[in-house]
């Protein structure tokens, strides 16, 4: 069996390095099949020799077994909808693979050197984004990949859709051909809704990156007394992300001018005849609570992690094919809760990234609430101009969309398929659903670092900013210069967030 790393996957993905496979790893599948065609002679396996789902209790005649494979793949290939984006069919095209280098499939090693090629050169099949349920899998979005690599069906090639067939034979590449049980096995399982999260979960950690380091510089404007994020008080709270992420914001703000000493402006003398004080003792919770709201986000996303990349490196078809106790087992390893509860936890902890973030911006707005900053960064004339009145509209607008999205999917169940599917993880929708968040994330992100600039040009710090934040005060200012008059903003604001998307920070 080969364990696939994710990070590999995650190299393929995101900086189009070829997918390499060993030739020992392929010789393993070739073992697998060549057990299967020995064992199933004169047995009852299911999707084998009997029909699908509630149809399993019907014997197909020999003489048709090969057809049996072609007829799951053509009527299964029912999806509705808009095509998933090449990104997340390429992750699925991935995660397929990953399941055949088990060894315990038995297909035959064209299906995982077909899917190389699709993956090494940017063929991607036509996927709809509605039709799976998640418990048989992604029946529906995997027949619409089984479709194209049987040479039908239609695939997004080199910013093109044309006929698979076409391409294909472009390419120099012949189509599968069935053999024992491909049909059956390409459309069983937790492919789809497994590469859309491992997508997911690189956004999602791209965004508690950028999170991270907005609340170091939200601090920095706020002149914030430094000892929120301080080792003692964060140490003897026994979480590992409230740790880490501290750890991460002290690193990042180590060269700060900007941040305040308590123990130089409040522990030293002099103080006792104060009765109030102009700079607050304690920052808002948005700002000052910061380790404690990420810390949260930083463990699901660990855990997200760990759960994708051990779907990845399993075999999640049925049956499973056992070359080592030289058996077939008959069960249930294509049901997609793992990933299902998963996602709606990545979706719940990306709200709340989205709520810190939303406050921390009315924060920057809110004059009366900073004490330091003009109305809505407006650098023009009150009245006469806005500033970034409006943006405030959109993320708080957004931020509410997410709001709605965080009720959890994972609690939806309908059972269907003759009742055969009576319980089933919608983890495909889920999956979606949270992109949805993250797309909604990196919205309102990007209106945050525009207002971060700009309030720093209020300020006049941009030289006293640590590292980190003055190289990101220079990659927005590239984006959107100081604004005085009033201007549209919908162009900087989604250059911006490319800008984010696209250039992570990759805290350690």
């Amino acid at each position: 069996m080969y364990t696939l790393p994710l990070h590999t996957v995650e190299e393929v993905l995101f900086e189009n390095k070829p997918l390499e496979i060993p030739s020992l790893a392929i010789e393993d599948v070739e073992r697998c099949h060549r057990f299967l065609e020995r064992f199933h002679a004169d047995k009852v396996i299911y999707g084998i020799n009997t029909g699908f789902g509630p149809m399993a209790q019907w014997r197909v005649d020999d003489r048709y077994l090969t057809d049996l494979q072609y007829n799951i793949i053509r009527s299964h290939s029912t999806g509705a909808g808009e095509p998933l984006d090449d990104l997340n069919v390429k992750a699925a095209l991935i995660a397929r693979m990953g399941t055949a280098l088990q060894c315990r499939s038995g297909v035959h090693p064209d299906v995982v050197l077909l899917l190389q090629e699709f993956v090494n050169r940017g063929i991607h099949p036509f996927v709809p984004r509605h039709g799976s349920v998640g418990a048989s899998g992604d029946l529906v979005q995997l027949a619409h990949i089984a479709l194209t690599l049987i040479g039908e069906g239609k695939v997004h090639y080199k910013g093109e859709w044309r006929p698979t067939a076409e391409v294909m034979a472009e390419c120099g590449l012949t189509p599968l051909r069935m053999h024992i049980r491909e049909g059956l096995s390409i459309t069983n399982g937790t492919s789809v809704m497994t590469g859309i999260s491992i997508v997911n979960q690189h956004y999602a950690e791209t965004l508690l990156d950028w999170a991270t380091l907005a609340a170091v510089w939200m601090n920095e404007i706020a002149a914030s007394y430094d000892d929120w994020m301080a080792e003692p008080l964060n140490e003897c709270r026994r979480h590992e992300g409230q740790q880490v992420t501290a750890r991460r914001m002290r690193e990042l703000a180590a060269d700060s001018q900007c941040l305040k000493k308590r123990e130089h402006e409040l522990y030293s003398s002099g103080h006792s005849d104060k009765k109030t004080f102009d700079h607050k003792v304690q920052a808002y919770y948005s700002l000052r609570c910061t380790p404690q709201i990420l810390g949260p986000i930083y463990e699901t996303l660990a855990n997200s992690r760990r759960i994708l990349q051990e779907e990845i490196c399993s075999a999640c078809d049925n049956p499973i094919v056992d070359p080592e106790t030289e058996n077939v087992y008959h069960g249930g390893n294509f049901h997609g809760d793992y990933i299902s509860l998963e996602q709606d936890k990545v979706k719940i902890a990306l709200v709340r990234l989205a709520m810190t973030s939303e406050r921390q911006l009315n924060y920057l707005f809110h004059d009366r609430i900073n004490g330091i900053l003009p109305p809505f960064l407006n650098m023009g004339v009150l009245g006469l101009n806005y500033g970034m009145q409006a943006c405030q509209f959109t993320a708080t607008s957004t931020t509410a969309e997410c709001q709605t999205l965080a009720m959890p999917n994972y609690v939806h169940s309908i059972p269907n398929n003759n009742d055969n599917q009576d319980i089933v993880s919608m983890g495909t929708n889920t999956a979606l659903l949270c992109r949805q968040v993250i797309d909604n994330c990196f919205q309102i992100m990007a209106i945050q670092y525009i207002a971060l600039a700009q309030a720093t040009d209020c300020l006049k710090i941009a030289d006293k900013l640590c590292a980190t934040s003055r190289r990101q005060y220079d990659a927005v200012r590239a984006i959107i210069p100081l604004f005085v008059e009033d201007t549209p903003f919908y162009e900087e604001i989604a250059n911006v967030e490319n800008y984010l998307r696209t250039n992570p920070l990759k805290l350690k």
